[in-house]
């Protein structure tokens, strides 16, 4: 814990000294209009690369004050109502920076996309990148972040009631899926069934999902993909502004609340930020389940600089939530019922207060991102240090029955060289270390454990005036060290296994016309054995099964191609691809019906083995727009994945999804962005299977929404919301469930429990400037 203050604190220095050492300051000045040349007041103009933004005054022009004199940077401007564009400037010769937007239909989206290599517009980006907004993850209903993501075509979610989601991207989740936040990779026991991601839903500005392999930025981990969680940019220049929203769920009684302040001064920018949200029990159609309810209380700030050499910003958060647990039984009249055998009362069901069972989890995070100008060139650094607690408490004031404790220090350099003749290169080193320990509890699932990781990567691509190409190699190397333990419960005998793969990626853009775009990647992507896979050898309680570890195993090696055609005019937005995934020693676990009787029962003995694999699918969305007021958005997705070996079905792999909405957006006196939806969410049948898995039947559900921001005064605007998921009420089993039927052994068959029956939220979102 010293080291890492000591890095941050020498880095603060080191930073604190730019403004002497590097380039001049300038102003650069411009005017944003339409077609008409009439100015587009509150029009947003933003410099990923630099983290600034700057909003058009009433005459449309803006400023910013803090930009360097050499260098280029990609701008991106944006407006309601009008096409987004993007820009790459010269800070030595900006040249014209007036910008004229066409008007559109189509909402005007972030198109940059900050997660790749380099910063870059996403039509000329050749791997496939979705943005969702912050619009987009508020005023639709869920339960976490990660379900909130889960309607984006290629992307869904393995439950444990509406507490936990883990995402899946193309049929792959776990540690096959990179999560970001704030720049460092999120390591929170990623393995197990019932772990959740550990961020703050309301922090997230927008978030870009990057499906397929990604290990060419992020090495092992990244070969299903990467889920890059953005916090929103500082706020413009000698502005103090914030937001509070709050939200609240009608089936579970889900409160979220949420308060934000954030400034700058002079290139000094801060942000706090505090979330709070709880829930009782959640309703099924059928009953209510018992002790499923959560809290979950998360704190965040931000300060640093943004200056003339680039910035530096130093975040800081603390997550905490306790989730209720319940392992179903149920009585003759098929009611489910406490350990006494009395059924719970509604009482019970509906009280904010958990009961045992539980896990308490906690998370801290600290990272400084920067990207300082150097030579001609820039270095973007990110230093991230997390401690994650994961207590299962069985009874009130007793130990934990389970308590993991890990330690997380990471680091992540790239160097943008300067742009020359259309080429832009990048190199890059990264890496982290994992402590992790029992520190105590009766059980143990996993031993005690150190993980060491290197990377290094090359990348460069090549622009010209309608295509781009790309290619890149990387090398990592990750050595796993386990303690031996000897236990009542379980036993651990010591190991120490040592992988290192080379991967790289081609990619390929190219624009027909303004409307029509292709692009295509190939890459090669590997994943280490997690700590589970390779040494597990316990009941792991959230799963109830007994899980084996395989100290053999191999890395899992993936080779995939992947391309769409996307199209959008005015009118219409359309968008189709495909993919092909092939993974060598893909690792898994298999259950033959043998059980091992642990703390007085039998459990079914989960074994991890590994096969070839073979994974493919499509994507498509379509949208539109035959008038101003009227939308009607389409997606289907649909993913099939097979064992090489076996030539049966891999296991947890999602159901085929085909999703309609129709929005009706009308111009009403005194509001904004006023809107009406329905929407039809058609999951289909899933019985290509694993031998322990259970078939899941199709199913459809009818969601609607309405909302309206409505304008308090000149200058304060406030937004209401009412969001309604399964409003028929709907019973059903998604397929990723952990909660639906099925057979673990022959003497334990697992009891199904439905999904979240109707659910109607009510949110408020307002925003408040207290100095512009």
């Amino acid at each position: 814990m010293k080291k890492i203050f000591l890095l941050i604190a020498l880095l603060c220095s080191v930073f604190a000294a730019f403004p002497v050492l590097a380039v001049d300051n300038a102003v650069l000045r411009g005017r944003i209009t339409d077609t008409q040349n009439q100015p587009l007041p509150g029009a947003t103009i933003s410099i990923p690369d630099l983290r600034i933004s700057a909003i058009a005054g009433a005459d449309g022009t803006f400023k910013f004050s803090q930009v360097p004199t050499r260098g280029a940077a990609l701008v991106q401007v944006s407006y309601i109502g009008y096409q987004t564009i993007t820009r790459t400037i010269n800070f030595s010769s900006p040249g014209d920076l007036d910008f004229v937007l066409k008007a559109s239909v189509i909402e005007g989206r972030e198109v940059v996309i900050t997660g790749t290599a380099s910063s870059s517009d996403n039509r000329k980006n050749s791997t496939s990148v979705t943005t969702v907004s912050k619009d987009d993850l508020l005023y639709r209903p869920s339960t976490n972040l990660m379900d909130a993501l889960s309607r984006v075509p290629g992307v869904s979610q393995v439950t444990t009631g509406p507490a936990i989601s883990k995402p899946v991207i193309r049929g792959l989740s776990y540690n096959r899926v990179v999560t970001l936040n704030n720049g460092v990779k999120q390591q929170g026991q990623q393995w197990g069934d019932e772990h959740g991601v550990e961020i703050d839903q309301y922090s997230a500005d927008r978030v870009e999902i990057l499906r397929g392999p990604a290990s060419l930025m992020y090495g092992s981990d990244a070969l299903g993909g990467v889920i890059n969680i953005l916090d929103g940019l500082p706020a413009p220049e000698g502005t103090l502004r914030g937001e509070f929203l709050t939200n609240y769920a009608t089936n579970n009684g889900m409160t979220g609340n949420s308060l934000m302040l954030q400034g700058n001064e002079n290139g000094l920018v801060y942000k706090v930020r505090g979330s709070y949200k709880n829930a009782y029990a959640y309703k099924t159609p059928t009953e209510y389940v018992p002790n499923s309810g959560f809290n979950e209380t998360n704190f965040g700030g931000q300060i640093g600089l943004n200056k003339k050499w680039g910035y530096a910003h130093l975040d800081a958060s603390s997550f905490r939530t306790r989730i209720g647990f319940y392992d179903p039984e149920r009585n003759e009249d098929g009611q489910l019922i406490n350990e006494d055998g009395e059924p719970f009362t509604k009482s019970e069901n509906k009280d904010r207060t958990l009961a045992y069972p539980q896990q308490d989890i906690r998370h801290y995070k600290i990272a400084l991102n920067s990207n300082i100008l150097l030579g001609e060139g820039s270095l973007k650094a990110t230093l991230g240090y997390q401690h994650n607690l994961r207590r299962e408490l069985e009874e009130p004031g007793e130990d934990p029955a389970l308590f993991l404790n890990s330690y997380t220090y990471s680091y992540d350099l790239k160097y943008s060289f300067k742009n020359f003749n259309g080429w832009s290169p990048v190199v890059g080193v990264s890496g982290e270390f994992i402590h992790s320990l029992n520190t105590s509890g009766e059980e143990q699932l996993i031993p005690d454990f150190d993980s060491r990781t290197f990377g290094a990567f090359a990348f460069i691509k090549k622009t010209w005036d309608k295509s781009t190409f790309n290619a890149g190699a990387r090398i990592d190397y990750r050595k796993m060290t386990g303690k031996a333990f000897e236990g009542e419960e379980s036993s651990f005998g010591a190991f120490s296994n040592q992988f290192n793969r080379v991967s790289g990626a081609l990619g390929y853009t190219y624009e027909f016309n303004d409307a029509l775009s292709f692009k295509a990647n190939a890459g090669s992507a590997f994943r280490a054995p997690n700590i589970a896979e390779l040494a597990s050898n316990g009941v792991h309680e959230g799963a109830f099964r007994y899980e084996i570890g395989n100290a053999d195993l191999k890395p899992e090696q993936s080779f995939q191609f992947d391309a769409s055609f996307d199209y959008q005019n005015q009118y219409v937005s359309a968008s189709l691809g495909g993919f092909a995934n092939i993974i060598n020693n893909y690792i898994y676990y298999r259950a033959d019906g043998e059980t091992i009787e642990a703390q007085d029962r039998k459990f079914p003995v989960f074994r991890f083995v590994q096969d070839d694999a073979f994974l493919r699918g499509v994507e498509a969305m379509l949208t539109l727009h035959p008038v101003h007021y009227l939308h009607f958005e389409n997606s289907f997705s649909y993913t099939r994945a097979t064992n090489r070996a076996t030539k049966e079905s891999l296991p947890f792999i999602p159901a085929a999804t085909l999703r309609n909405e129709l929005r009706f957006e009308p111009e009403v006196r005194g509001t904004k962005h006023s809107y009406i939806s329905v929407g039809i969410d058609n999951f289909f049948k899933q019985n290509k299977v694993d031998s322990f898995e259970q078939s899941s039947s199709g199913y459809t559900l009818l969601n609607a929404a309405v909302g309206t921001t409505l304008k308090l005064s000149k200058k304060q605007d406030i937004t209401l919301y009412v969001a309604g998921k399964n409003l028929l009420n709907k019973a059903y089993y998604d397929h990723l469930s952990r909660f639906k039927p099925g057979r673990l052994s022959e003497e334990e068959p697992t009891l199904g429990i439905y999904n979240q029956g109707r659910n109607v939220t009510f949110g408020v979102t307002l925003p408040f400037t207290i100095k512009n």
